[in-house]
């Protein structure tokens, strides 16, 4: 390992799982301390025990701008500061703009794009009293599908373009206020996390590999840690002249 973090400090929402889980060994690895914040205790718990001097457990609701606050204020009292916040928590739904409830259509929004607002608004909050000598970085994590639509993806389609332009807002904002906090968005397509576990369980890992792996390219899902060396990127100083923009993590789809 490099040491590209030595010194910062992240927090990454949705750390319990997937590509959370996956972003926080890896942050730790190159010299970061992190924070794993996420709804499912045991399992964020057990992610942060794995890391461990480097690792803390916070709880998150991400919709709660309460458990927001205190879960910045956590970090910044367990390690000194905060330099990073990966916005990973997020939910799917597979509907209809017909098919698909109001309450629904809230849920979805709630977690996937209120949650980065929220986010975004108290981390860049925070963040800009520590990037005296460390760049500040927030990364939000937004789908293919805030690019690409599908038909049965109503909810999930509007919530991740919403985190694709509120990212560009945010990274906007903080070049013109001098913050030197830089906000980029990524856009991966199926990786091989827990949030495919429904198709999992449905066909079969063999058959969901190759129906999912069909519709890509290169012709495979993706891997957790192709995203997440992606994310490190992005969180060290390696990455200093580049805010507002997609990193596309998407096997070739959006080059069809």
């Amino acid at each position: 390992m490099t040491d590209r973090l030595r010194g910062k400090v992240a927090l990454i929402t949705g750390g319990a799982s997937g590509l959370g889980a996956n972003a926080a060994i890896l942050m730790v690895q190159e010299g970061a301390h992190v924070v794993v914040a996420d709804i499912a205790v045991d399992r964020g718990k057990a992610v942060a025990d794995k890391l461990g001097s480097s690792g803390h457990f916070v709880k998150l609701d991400v919709t709660s701008e309460d458990n927001w606050k205190a879960a910045i204020r956590d970090a910044v009292d367990k390690f000194g500061a905060l330099h990073v916040l990966v916005n990973s928590a997020g939910i799917g739904l597979g509907k209809t703009v017909e098919e698909i409830t109001l309450e629904e259509w809230r849920k979805v929004h709630a977690i996937d794009l209120d949650g980065v607002f929220l986010g975004c608004k108290h981390g860049v909050a925070e963040i800009k009293k520590h990037t005296h000598r460390l760049g500040g970085s927030v990364i939000n994590i937004s789908s293919i599908s805030g690019i690409i639509a599908g038909a049965n993806m109503a909810a999930y389609n509007s919530a991740k373009a919403g985190v694709r332009l509120l990212s560009k807002s945010v990274a906007l904002h903080c070049a013109k206020s001098g913050y030197n906090i830089r906000c980029n968005s990524v856009h991966p397509t199926f990786i091989d996390t827990p949030i495919l576990d429904r198709y999992r369980d449905r066909f079969g890992n063999e058959v969901m590999q190759q129906k999912l792996g069909r519709q890509v390219p290169i012709g495979r899902l993706g891997r957790p840690e192709e995203v997440g060396w992606a994310l490190v990127f992005l969180a060290s100083d390696e990455s200093s002249f580049m805010t507002g923009s997609e990193v596309v993590i998407d096997g070739g789809i959006s080059a069809m």
